[in-house]
C-alpha cells in the first residue's frame, strides 16, 4: 500500500465521513419545511434517525450507499481498467459502474430517486451508457454520488471530468447536472489540497460568475432535489459558516432534500476541517459498518489515484 500524506488522508476521510454525517442527520427532516422542523425539533441538531423513511439512528440513505457503489466499481476495476478508460475510452469501467448501480438497486436500498431509478433501469434493459437529454434529469442524483470519482482521479483534472461525466450520464443527462457534478468536484479537489476559507470562497465566486444559474446571493431559501436549489443551498451555507457544525445545522434545518444537501455540505466542510475535527457526537452515532466501509474505500481510492499519478 502506498504511503499517503496525513493531511490529504485526514481531509479525504473528513469529506467522506462528513458526507455520511450529513446524510444521516438530514434524513430525519427530509421533505419537511423549516417551519415544520422548528415546530417538531426547535433546531434539529441530533442524529436520531426516524424521518419519513423511519431509519434507525445513524443509518445513511441512497446518497452514501450509491457513492459506495461507485467506489466499489472503481476499486474492482483498478488502475488497469481506469487507464484503459483514459487512454482509448474503453467502456469496461463505465459498464462496471453501471453494473454496480444495478446491484445496488436490486439490493433494495432504503430510497432511490426517480431519475436514478429510471437511468439504472434503462441501462439494465438497453445496455446504453447514457440516455438522451431529458429536461427532467435536472436532479441532484449524479452530483450526490460523485465523490469517489474525485478521490480516484486526484492529480489529473481531465480524467476527473471524463470519469465524472461518464458516471453521471448513466442516469442523468442535463447541463445543470453536468455543471454541478464537475463544479462541486473541482471545489472538493481544491479543499483536499488544503485550500483555506478565503481560497475556497474566491473559487466559488469565480465559478458562480461562469455558471450564473447557481448564483446563491441573495439566497432563495430553496433546498429541493432540483440540482440548482441543491447547489445554491450547499454553497450558501458552506461560505456563510466556517465551522462544520454550524454549517451542517443551518443546512439540514432548511429541510426539503436535507439528506443530500446535508451530505454535500458535509463533504465540503469535512474536507475543510478534516476527519480529526468532525463532531464526535455525530461521528460516534453513525453505524459502525458505514464508518468501516467509508474508511476502507477512502484509503483504496487514494491508493488508486497515487498509482496513476504519485501525489
Amino acid at each position: 500500500m502506498h504511503e499517503q500524506a496525513p493531511d490529504l488522508w485526514d481531509r479525504a476521510l473528513g469529506a467522506y465521513l462528513g458526507f455520511a454525517i450529513g446524510d444521516a442527520l438530514g434524513a430525519t427532516v427530509e421533505f419537511m419545511r423549516p417551519r415544520e422542523i422548528a415546530q417538531a425539533f426547535g433546531v434539529h441538531r441530533d442524529m436520531v434517525g426516524g424521518g419519513w423513511l423511519k431509519l434507525p439512528v445513524g443509518q445513511v440513505t441512497d446518497d452514501t450507499t450509491m457513492s459506495l457503489a461507485l467506489g466499489d466499481a472503481l476499486l474492482a476495476g483498478g488502475s488497469a481498467t481506469l487507464q484503459a478508460f483514459v487512454a482509448n475510452g474503453d467502456e469496461t469501467l463505465v459498464r462496471s459502474i453501471g453494473d454496480s448501480y444495478v446491484r445496488w438497486l436490486k439490493g433494495k436500498p432504503v430510497d432511490c430517486g426517480n431519475t436514478c431509478r429510471r437511468g439504472i433501469q434503462r441501462y439494465l434493459r438497453e445496455g446504453t451508457l447514457a440516455g438522451l437529454y431529458n429536461p427532467g434529469d435536472g436532479g441532484n442524483g449524479a452530483l450526490m454520488r460523485n465523490m469517489p470519482a474525485v478521490f480516484a482521479t486526484l492529480g489529473d483534472d481531465a480524467v476527473f471530468e471524463k470519469l465524472s461525466m461518464a458516471q453521471a450520464r448513466l442516469t442523468h443527462h442535463h447541463p445543470f447536472s453536468d455543471s454541478a457534478t464537475v463544479g462541486l468536484g473541482q471545489l472538493l479537489r481544491l479543499l483536499l489540497t488544503g485550500a483555506d476559507q478565503s481560497a475556497s470562497e474566491q473559487w466559488t465566486t469565480q465559478w458562480v460568475e461562469a455558471n450564473a444559474v447557481f448564483r446563491f446571493t441573495p439566497y432563495k431559501d430553496r433546498a429541493t432535489a432540483y440540482v440548482v436549489d441543491t447547489v445554491q443551498t450547499v454553497l450558501h451555507y458552506f461560505t456563510l459558516h466556517e465551522g462544520f457544525e454550524a454549517a451542517m445545522i443551518a443546512t439540514v434545518n432548511q429541510g426539503d432534500d436535507a439528506d443530500t444537501t446535508g451530505a454535500l455540505l458535509g463533504m465540503l466542510a469535512g474536507a475543510r476541517c478534516g476527519a480529526s475535527r468532525l463532531p464526535r457526537r455525530w461521528l460516534e452515532r453513525l453505524q459502525p459498518a458505514t464508518v468501516q466501509a467509508i474508511t476502507a474505500q477512502t484509503r483504496g481510492l487514494l491508493d488508486l489515484a497515487q498509482s496513476m499519478h504519485p501525489l
